[in-house]
């Protein structure tokens, strides 16, 4: 099979960023990747398009599509671990998983995307004792700018800066991920929680269930809290949570959109891969038609960003679709949103309308830079290297770790300089 390679003009899943590669590679091999990546001059992953800036963006792109494989997950003898092709997507995997009675320890809140581009950029779900996605990763293999296959595992030297790498390391092939047994959650929706509960019970809100999220549209109160709960621990909430009170039916995280992409409600216990995320894999994740922002303060600001996000609310509404409110425990990788740091994550899902928000953005991070925020890496964000470098203290390893392993700058681009690398 030969490499193939169309003249391409694309958008991302949102339809809000278009990319400016003019050329798609589909590599069917490792070594024809290989090969392609040490005669191109600028290369990137395109991934599964569920970015929402430049951060796979390169003059030439590569697909991983036709190098991924269900069939060469490979369980390790002790069943701790799962080495997988790293373009495939968490749905695609939790069906593996299921398979073998073996699960993740969390999933974001679509299972939609590609576990290389998620644990790339730090994606996460929620939940007080759980960290982000690629805190998972116990091992990569990764194609250097040279055409070398390099590989690492946790407790290498520099291992801890190779997970969450934006691409900018290298082609990410295989990856390792600590997996555990099996097991069930419920999960239930309660409305109408009101803030001053929210700012006083902030801590014990959250640590309601095994997976917690709130929505909110910044109004009289907080919409919903939607509460995920491991059927093997005892003492869920019921009737009410903090005075919010149980749904009577189905929810979507927006307001007035019918619910049925979401995934079952109403304490039905189901697998963990049909509960944690929002949404189902057969369905067109969130609304689709949006824009999405994220930023991550320290927990411990989570009520300072709270209310100064409140204050912002007459600005906020007429852009905002749904704001969500999680919890990542921290992690050592060096690049990670929760390095260091017990992190809440304040998600904004946004109307289509690239320069309204942009410009509402200006005041966001005004806001919430001085608490520490740090914008996710795969959204919509303003703040650049100069302003983000500072609050990661491994940065400048990072980019020395990027020189030694790119020295020819292959996988450097216009965001990646602006962004992170400075």
């Amino acid at each position: 099979m030969t490499e193939l390679a169309v003249h391409w003009a694309g958008v991302n899943w949102a339809g809000n960023y278009r990319y400016g590669a003019t050329e798609l590679h589909r590599p069917g091999s490792l070594a024809q990747l290989q090969e392609l990546v040490a005669r191109t001059a600028h290369v990137h992953v395109l991934g599964s398009r569920h970015s929402f800036n430049g951060v796979s963006d390169s003059p030439e792109l590569i697909s991983l599509e036709d190098m991924t494989d269900p069939g060469t997950v490979v369980v390790s003898p002790d069943r701790r671990t799962v080495t997988l092709d790293a373009g495939m997507r968490y749905g695609e995997l939790t069906e593996v998983l299921h398979r073998e009675g073996l699960a993740l320890h969390n999933l974001a809140s679509l299972p939609h995307i590609s576990v290389a581009g998620a644990v790339a950029t730090a994606t996460h779900g929620s939940g007080v004792g759980n960290r982000n996605l690629a805190a998972a990763v116990a091992g990569v293999e990764i194609v250097t700018s040279d055409g070398e296959l390099v590989r690492a595992a946790r407790g290498d030297a520099d291992f801890a800066g190779m997970v969450v790498g934006m691409g900018a390391l290298g082609v990410l092939t295989r990856v390792t991920l600590d997996v555990e047994p099996e097991f069930s959650v419920a999960q239930r929706v309660f409305d109408h929680l009101p803030w001053d509960t929210l700012f006083s019970d902030f801590e014990a809100i959250v640590s309601a269930g095994y997976s917690v999220s709130l929505f909110t549209l910044f109004g009289g109160d907080v919409d919903m809290v939607w509460v995920k709960s491991r059927t093997d621990v005892a003492g869920h909430p019921e009737g009410e949570l903090f005075g919010a009170r149980a749904a009577d039916g189905e929810r979507h995280p927006i307001p007035g959109i019918d619910p049925t992409p979401t995934t079952e409600q109403l304490a039905v216990p189901g697998l963990w891969s049909d509960r944690l995320p929002h949404f189902r894999m057969g369905f067109t994740p969130s609304n689709g038609d949006e824009i999405q922002t994220e930023y991550l303060l320290p927990r411990s600001q989570a009520v300072a960003g709270l209310q100064a996000l409140l204050r912002l609310g007459t600005a906020i509404r007429p852009l905002l679709q749904t704001c969500e409110i999680r919890t990542i425990a921290a992690d050592d990788l060096w690049m990670s949103t929760a390095q260091g740091v017990d992190s809440v994550a304040f998600h904004f899902t946004w109307v289509q309308d690239q320069p309204a928000v942009e410009h509402l953005l200006a005041d966001l991070e005004a806001a919430l830079l001085p608490l520490g925020a740090r914008p996710h890496w795969g959204k919509v964000f303003l703040a650049d290297a100069s302003t983000l470098a500072p609050r990661y203290p491994h940065h400048g390893d990072f980019v020395s770790l990027v020189e030694r392993m790119d020295p020819r700058g292959a996988f450097r681009s216009t965001w990646l300089e602006r962004n992170v690398l400075g």
